[in-house]
């Protein structure tokens, strides 16, 4: 019998080494025979993001992840609400147990829309508060937890990110140190967790904002991507090879926007994020309550088959990041909108993320399908029409 011989080896190998009886910690002896506590591994090498992650890189493409992502879910107006926490524009603090609901519909992935800019420090290291980095993380689990996708992005912080050249140095840097803390914090983590390194870009208030901006914002902003982009990829780990969403200037489907977009550094772990609320009048600026007719779908296939020409059709993969219709009490339209949409973005290889921006305060602008406050579904049909459509 050699058990017992190689048990007690053992406790001969570990009482050589030592242990601190209050914290179980490893202790070693140095040369004059003082003990010195040994170092534990690093989180970060220790090969597992949490216990809802396993860190795995399975060596997918974009286009492959794409295939899986199928379609998404919003946490809108939580993380990026402008102010100090996720409740500041009226939404409740978000749960295990909201993801949950929305995972169960049949959601594959959660885009979590993040603002930094209250919880970051000044120049010159931009210090990200350890709170916000550990509630942003704590939210994430939840959608690992359901084994979705998830991605986490730089939301409303446009007051600073300014694309102009004149602001391109200090953007950048602020960027690439955001970006650098953010990475680090999920470097291990699989590649179930997407960066998007940018939201909609543009230059807030200027006349060409939502026209697709000028030259000059056009190529700030493919600065910006590959100032984010560098400082990710820098980070190693995990992140070497981490999808990345990068979108065109305000997201934009307009064809001056996406033909400006470049993708930084030609890295081939990266995919297109595009918002493309069509027809405006019906989704968004609540002018048109009727959708449906032939031309109505013509041109919704028209608005997929631009994206497809641009993007797909070069080896591009594309996530329409946003995307969503207005409740103008006209719940049969709406039905018939979004089972067209996400139909046509799935025939055509893309993932489609609704924008769901909550049910609750002054949050509610028509938009949501899910009432975060006592987890129904107002308009689950529209939930469950588009969860159908990639079926």
């Amino acid at each position: 019998m050699k058990k017992p011989l190689v048990f007690f080896v053992f406790l001969v190998l570990l009482f050589s080494c030592g242990s601190d009886s209050g914290n179980g910690t490893l202790i070693s002896t140095d040369d004059s025979g003082q003990e010195e506590p040994m170092d534990e591994t690093p989180e970060e090498e220790s090969g597992m993001a949490s216990a809802f992650d396993d860190g795995a890189m399975r060596g997918l493409t974009p286009s492959e992840i794409v295939a899986q992502m199928h379609a998404g879910w919003n946490l809108g107006n939580s993380m990026d609400a402008e102010g100090p926490d996720e409740t500041f524009w009226g939404n409740p603090v978000t749960t295990q147990e909201m993801v949950d609901v929305i995972a169960d519909r049949g959601f594959n992935t959660l885009r979590i829309p993040v603002t930094w800019r209250f919880h970051q420090g000044a120049a010159p290291d931009y210090t990200i508060e350890e709170a916000w980095l550990d509630r942003v993380e704590e939210v994430v689990n939840y959608g690992r937890a359901n084994n979705m996708y998830v991605i986490i992005n730089v939301h409303h912080d446009d007051p600073w990110i300014i694309p102009t050249n004149d602001q391109v140095d200090e953007v950048s840097d602020r960027l690439s140190k955001l970006w650098t803390q953010v990475a680090n914090r999920f470097r291990n983590y699989s590649d179930f967790l997407i960066f998007e390194t940018l939201n909609e870009p543009r230059h807030e208030g200027s006349p060409e904002e939502w026209t697709g901006g000028t030259a000059e914002g056009r190529n700030v902003v493919n600065q910006y991507h590959r100032a984010s982009l560098d400082a990710i990829r820098a980070t190693g780990g995990n992140n070497s090879q981490r999808q990345l969403m990068i979108s065109t200037y305000a997201a934009s489907t307009l064809p001056i926007a996406m033909n400006a977009l470049e993708i930084p550094n030609n890295d081939p772990n990266t995919m297109v994020s595009l918002h493309s609320y069509f027809p405006f009048p019906f989704t968004l600026e609540g002018t048109d309550a009727t959708w449906g007719t032939d031309e109505d779908r013509a041109q919704l296939e028209a608005e997929m088959d631009r994206i497809k020409t641009r993007f797909t059709d070069n080896g591009t993969a594309v996530v329409l990041g946003e995307w969503a219709s207005g409740n103008q009490n006209n719940l049969e339209d709406r039905i018939a909108h979004a089972g067209f949409y996400a139909q046509a973005a799935a025939e055509r290889g893309f993932a489609s993320i609704w924008w769901d921006n909550g049910i609750s305060g002054i949050s509610n602008d028509g938009l949501a399908l899910f009432n975060r406050s006592n987890l129904t579904w107002p308009f689950g049909e529209i939930a469950d029409i588009i969860v159908e459509a990639y079926d």
